[in-house]
């Protein structure tokens, strides 16, 4: 079975001021962006080029996305939404959003396996940089990618699959470098409802020794330390499968406590951008992400830091930076610990090992943030941390380099895919070698 979206009439290509990111952390610095609403145009714009690169829900941090020549934005392109029902996936357009997506799949008997935390973000964006949910089963959303249409540098619109293409763990998770990203096919799982439960006041003591038994608590778990406080270190927010709900999971046994949660009231700690929490069971669309595709997510005036560390050695990275967290803590706005399973993905950085994803949401005070990653850095350096590729870090290019030994084999697909360097730019050349 197999469900289309129909293809609106072509209109001219549109040319609009760069701007920014979502939040506004980073002015790009691109002469112009390219909204065009077919892919032909698309294609025709691509080969005209000297210098372009993609742009979609504008929700990375840093320069990955920007360039010195134009910037192209896929979400004018036609929407997709194939439905496979024998092989168990969807295809869908790269600017489509997770939200998007998943409303879409919900009267369906299919589900994505996992979601990141805003539904927010476009499909193609977040696969391209590594972008990840919670829960020690689960991969980085990239992982889900069974098939992928690029635009490369000749104009050419190319189709490869995972069971077709020896290279492709290299193609998915690439950056934006080779190309860009019209449609995906992604992998499904059956449908299935969540509920979120949140405890709270867990005591630092008992994360440090316990965190590996949280972490697998609920089929996706994240912890929010709080690094001012010298006892309490948060809360935990956990998504069960109301077909694996645990009745005997007792917060006390980590001196927590369950929320306070009264039927008919907003349970203790929802904000209302947040999706439904105090136990109440709903569609794995509407628990998995944290916040609401009907609202706006996260803070937005912020920048977001996230490194990952292998997760057997999780509890002394977390004693590490508590060790100097009153250095950095001022600038903290929030705070979330999440896991995420090994994948083979050649720029994961969950490549080969099973993850512990340490993020910062700080204060959108550029200056101070600047200042305060070499901290996180020289604490987190004895565990091979590897930055999220879409939000800010200090890191030095070889110091990242050394963590991804599939490096040489990407930056020959990548000099293959694009010899005049048509989607290169500073951040490539700068994290990567790429020039």
């Amino acid at each position: 079975m197999r469900f289309e979206a129909s293809t609106p009439p072509a209109r001219p290509v549109q040319r609009e001021a760069a701007g920014s990111t979502w939040s506004g952390c980073h002015s790009f610095a691109a002469e112009e962006l390219l909204v065009p609403s077919t892919v032909e145009q698309l294609q025709e714009t691509v080969a005209a080029s000297s210098r372009i690169r993609a742009l979609g829900t504008r929700h990375s941090f840093n320069d990955i996305a920007d360039t010195d020549g134009s910037l192209v934005s896929v979400l004018g392109l036609p929407e997709r939404f194939e439905l496979d029902d024998d092989a168990g996936t969807v295809t869908v357009s790269g600017g489509t959003s997770y939200g998007r997506l998943a409303a879409q799949l919900g009267p369906t008997r299919w589900a994505l396996a996992n979601m990141g935390s805003l539904p927010h973000i476009s499909v193609a964006g977040a696969v391209s940089t590594g972008t990840h949910g919670s829960g020690v089963a689960h991969r980085n959303l990239s992982a889900a990618v069974r098939g992928i249409e690029t635009v490369e540098a000749d104009g050419a619109l190319r189709r490869r699959t995972r069971e077709e293409d020896p290279d492709f763990a290299g193609r998915v998770l690439a950056l934006g470098a080779l190309g860009i990203t019209t449609a995906l096919t992604l992998d499904l799982v059956p449908s299935f409802e969540v509920r979120q439960d949140v405890w709270f006041d867990l005591p630092w003591a008992s994360l440090l020794e316990g965190v590996e038994d949280i972490m697998t608590a609920a089929y996706s778990v994240s912890i929010m330390p709080d690094w001012s406080s010298t006892e309490v270190a948060g809360k935990v927010w956990l998504k069960s499968r109301t077909d694996h709900w645990d009745g005997t999971l007792d917060p006390a046994r980590y001196g927590a406590r369950w929320a306070l949660s009264v039927p008919g009231e907003i349970a203790e700690g929802h904000f209302p951008h947040q999706t439904v929490q105090g136990g109440v069971p709903g569609p794995w669309w509407q628990r998995l992400p944290h916040f609401r595709p009907d609202a706006n997510p996260s803070r937005g005036d912020e920048i977001q830091t996230e490194y990952f560390v292998d997760r057997r050695h999780g509890a002394e990275a977390l004693a590490a930076l508590r060790a100097c967290a009153e250095r950095f803590a001022h600038l903290v706005l929030v705070s979330e610990l999440r896991t995420v399973a090994a994948d083979d993905l050649w720029l994961s950085p969950s490549h080969g090992r099973d993850s512990l994803g340490i993020h910062f949401t700080w204060a959108n005070d550029p200056e101070s943030v600047l200042e305060v990653l070499p901290v996180v850095e020289a604490a987190l350096a004895p565990f091979s941390p590897r930055p999220h590729w879409g939000k800010w870090f200090s890191l030095e290019g070889p110091e990242i380099q050394a963590h991804y030994p599939r490096l040489a084999d990407f930056r020959r697909l990548a000099e293959a895919a694009d010899p005049g360097g048509t989607f290169r730019n500073r951040f490539l050349e700068r994290t990567l070698g790429l020039a």
